[in-house]
């Protein structure tokens, strides 16, 4: 075996192309419907914690108090439920993983906390008609509709973080609207006549 017998092979590899990508020199390019990381849109978000719930791994925090939403990348499994249990949609995969790095990294997005609350639910039960959708929909369950015994709706302020979520399936009737919060807190119950 001579040293010929390697020379159009050597010729070939000199006049083609590489056959890796010049990384990082060059960005990768991921294929279509490729998992990646989770990206939020911190100004959509409502802080009211269903995609901490949903997160298989656990890798997802939010702290209402200080309005602080965190995510431990390395915890992160790309599964999407997130994404899919977000009421805000304000949630999203972005194509492309996160940095190696030798420790685990939490990245962490805060929103400012508002001086005045936002408001508060208030239903008009002349038009409700205790269908319980309202509490379907809610994501944090802070409200419970009794249809059968007492004819009652109840909100639970504290739990309660203004979504709107309750309002949006009311749509039909327009039963509830959002007033101007007066720090009214604990349980408010509400009789249909």
């Amino acid at each position: 075996m001579g040293i010929m017998d390697f020379t159009p092979q050597v010729l070939k590899n000199l006049f083609s192309k590489p056959a890796t990508s010049n990384y990082p020199f060059e960005p990768r390019k991921y294929p279509e419907k490729s998992r990646g990381h989770v990206e939020i849109n911190i100004d959509d978000c409502i802080m009211c914690g269903l995609c901490s719930r949903k997160c298989m791994s656990g890798a997802i925090t939010v702290d209402r108090k200080t309005k602080t939403w965190s995510i431990e990348r390395m915890g992160c499994v790309q599964c999407g439920s997130c994404v899919t249990a977000c009421p805000k949609k304000c949630l999203s995969i972005v194509p492309g993983y996160s940095e190696p790095s030798t420790e685990k990294t939490v990245d962490s997005y805060s929103q400012p906390i508002p001086e005045t609350p936002a408001g508060k639910v208030t239903p008009d039960m002349t038009k409700c008609i205790l269908c319980g959708l309202c509490a379907r929909k809610c994501p944090q369950e802070c409200i419970t509709v009794d249809r059968t015994g007492e004819k009652t709706w109840t909100i639970d302020r504290d739990k309660c973080v203004q979504c709107g979520a309750c309002v949006d399936a009311c749509i039909k009737f327009k039963a509830l609207s959002m007033t101007e919060d007066d720090g009214e807190k604990g349980t408010a119950v509400f009789h249909k006549e």
